[in-house]
């Protein structure tokens, strides 16, 4: 670590989310020792969500896979209180799609839990810097992949978890203010991405990938039927 790197360092605010309590502890630690003063950590993703309420921070550490919130939801969460918030997600997840996603977020930093802790510290001044960063590994994986893969928009995700729903291309449009051509060219474009021969098939494939999870699905049709 240089001079530069421990200026940016003392005076920074750092919040960091993840479902251990070790991992958390062992981060503070390292953190504190690399001259960061300031590290408050959340056990729950919905604690996170409640001090955003009354404070910011320089840095966000997250982990997207907490039980208690979508990883991604927490993203736009933080953005929409602190549209210039600095995000670094730091996962154990390394499915190329999901990291097109976190890409499509544009979050400031990628890191894999698997990484060397000093990755981080030049993740987290290279952010403060204006930066983007992102560890070797995935560089790796989405950069050094030949293969060319379309991946699902976050609206066309939307649009998939509603059909999984059981919900019509008209009650989609409502409620994403689209027009009904709109989804039906998503829905469209879905088949093509995935492969789908049918909508069973669609669904089959698109819990596979990881796009939905079939415990949503099954909440969300009892749901609908309750109504």
């Amino acid at each position: 670590m240089n001079e530069a790197q421990k200026y940016l360092l003392q005076d920074m605010s750092v919040a960091v989310v993840d479902d251990h309590a070790l991992i958390l502890e062992g981060f503070k630690s390292l953190m504190q020792g690399c001259g960061v003063k300031h590290v408050e950590t959340f056990i729950r993703a919905t604690d996170l969500a409640e001090a955003l309420a009354h404070r910011d921070f320089d840095v966000y550490v997250i982990d997207i896979g907490m039980p208690d919130m979508d990883g991604f939801a927490l993203i736009d969460l933080i953005r929409s209180a602190y549209p210039d918030a600095r995000i670094i997600v730091n996962t154990i997840h390394e499915e190329i799609w999901l990291l097109r996603r976190l890409l499509d977020k544009g979050v400031n930093a990628i890191m894999f839990k698997s990484t060397d802790f000093t990755q981080m510290v030049d993740a987290m001044t290279t952010v403060m810097g204006g930066g983007q960063y992102f560890c070797s590994g995935l560089k790796k994986k989405i950069f050094g992949s030949k293969a060319h893969v379309d991946y699902p928009s976050e609206r066309e995700i939307d649009i998939l978890k509603a059909l999984a729903g059981g919900y019509t291309s008209k009650e989609i449009a409502s409620m994403l203010f689209i027009s009904e051509n709109t989804v039906e060219t998503h829905r469209k474009r879905l088949f093509v991405k995935l492969g789908a021969r049918n909508m069973a098939d669609l669904i089959v494939k698109a819990i596979a990938c990881g796009y939905i999870s079939a415990p949503e699905i099954m909440k969300d049709r009892e749901a609908r039927q309750g109504d």
